[in-house]
C-alpha cells in the first residue's frame, strides 16, 4: 500500500485538559491538514469536549464512558478509528511543519510497524525530552533509557540523532503504529493504567517479529508531567510496578533470576530515595512491589500465551552501566 497523510489519524487522549487543547491543537490541525484529527476524551469533567466542538469543528470527538487512563483509554477510543496509520499523541505536543511526511516516507519504503519521531523538551527546545527523547531500549532487567536520555542524564540535540534507526519501543508521547498491528497485538494491557504500556506492547510486537523504528527527520516538543508530574510519587509506583509486569510477561528466559535481581535493584533505588529524604518514593516502590505480588499468578498466565523472543535487550545492566561505571551517555555505551 502506498500510504499518504490522508491515511492517518491523529487521536489525542484527553482528560481534564482543556488548557493543553487550547494551546496545542490548533498546530496540529494546521500541520496535519490531510490527516484526520480526534480527541478521544477520557469522561473529562471539565468542558474539554465542548470547547473543541464549538472552536475545531473538523475534530472528531470520541466519548469514553470512564476514565481508564492512557491504556483503556486508548483501547476504547481506536476501536472507532479506522484509519491504517494511528498517531497517538499526548496533549501536550506541539508538532511542527512536515512533521508527518518523514513517516509517511519511511512507512513507504520500509516494513515498518511502529515509529517515534524526535521528541525536544517544549520548555527547553535545544535538549532532547525525557519521555522517548530518540527511541527506546531496555535492559536484561527490565529497565527502559533513550538515545538522548539515561535515567536523568538528558543530552543536548546536537544533530547526533537525526537518522533513521531501529529501536526496541517508541514512546507514547508520540507514537506511530499500523492499525492493524495495534488490533493483532490486542492493543494496550490495560491492567497497567499509565506508564510503560507503550514499552509492554512495543516488546510484544518484537517478540512477533515486528519492527520499530526512530525517524529523527520529524521532529516534535513535549511538555512532559501535564498530567503526572515525576514529583508524584504515583508516577514513581506505576513505573516501578508496570516495569515489574512487563518484564515478567516478555522475558525470553530466566525470568525468575532476573526479577529477582530487578527486585534488588529496586530495593537499593528505595533506600535511596530514603537518604534522598523522599520517604513517599520509598513507599510507592513497597507498594509497587506489593502489587506486583498480588498481580503474579495473572502475569505468569499472560506469559504462557504470549511469544517470546531473544535479543530484546542491548545492555546487560543500564543500572551498572550508568552509576557504576559512570556511563551516562549513550555514544559512551
Amino acid at each position: 500500500m502506498n500510504y499518504s497523510s490522508k491515511d492517518i489519524a491523529v487521536v489525542i487522549l484527553n482528560w481534564n485538559g482543556k488548557a493543553l487543547l487550547e494551546q496545542f491543537l490548533p498546530l496540529v490541525i494546521l500541520y496535519s491538514a490531510e490527516a484526520k484529527i480526534y480527541v478521544a476524551d477520557n469522561a473529562s469533567t471539565d468542558d474539554s469536549v465542548s470547547f473543541v466542538t464549538k472552536n475545531f469543528p473538523e475534530v472528531k470527538i470520541i466519548q469514553n464512558t470512564e476514565n481508564g487512563g492512557y491504556a483503556k483509554g486508548y483501547n476504547d477510543a481506536l476501536k472507532q478509528v479506522d484509519a491504517p496509520i494511528l498517531c497517538l499523541l499526548n496533549s501536550d505536543i506541539e508538532v511542527t511543519k512536515d512533521w508527518l511526511l518523514p513517516v509517511v516516507e519511511k512507512y513507504n519504503t520500509d516494513n515498518v510497524a511502529i515509529i517515534q519521531p524526535k521528541i525536544l523538551d517544549y520548555k527547553k527546545k535545544s535538549h532532547f525530552e525525557y519521555a522517548g527523547a530518540a527511541g527506546g531500549f531496555i535492559d536484561k532487567y527490565s529497565y527502559p533509557y533513550c538515545r538522548g536520555r539515561i535515567f536523568d542524564t538528558i543530552e543536548e540535540d546536537k544533530g547526533q540523532y537525526n537518522e533513521t534507526s531501529d529501536i526496541l519501543w517508541a514512546s507514547g508521547a508520540c507514537f506511530f503504529i499500523k492499525n492493524e498491528v495495534f488490533k493483532t497485538l490486542n492493543g494496550f494491557d490495560e491492567s497497567y493504567f499509565a506508564h510503560m504500556e507503550e514499552i509492554d506492547l512495543c516488546w510484544r510486537a518484537f517478540n512477533n517479529n515486528y519492527s520499530s523504528k526512530y525517524v529523527g527527520a520529524s521532529t516534535v516538543y513535549h511538555v512532559g508531567g501535564a498530567t503526572l508530574q515525576n514529583t508524584n510519587p504515583r508516577k514513581t509506583y506505576l513505573n516501578f510496578r508496570n516495569s515489574l509486569f512487563t518484564l515478567v510477561k516478555n522475558t525470553d528466559r530466566n525470568v525468575l533470576s532476573r526479577v529477582l535481581i530487578r527486585m534488588i535493584l529496586d530495593g537499593i533505588a528505595g533506600i535511596r530515595f530514603l537518604l534522598k529524604g523522599q520517604p513517599s518514593f520509598f513507599f510507592s516502590v513497597l507498594k509497587a512491589h506489593g502489587s506486583f505480588y498480588a498481580s503474579l499468578p495473572k502475569l505468569l498466565k499472560q506469559r504462557r500465551t504470549l511469544k517470546k523472543k531473544p535479543g530484546y535487550y542491548n545492555r546487560t545492566s543500564i543500572v551498572w552501566d550508568y552509576f557504576i561505571k559512570k556511563k551516562q551517555k549513550f555514544d559512551c555505551l
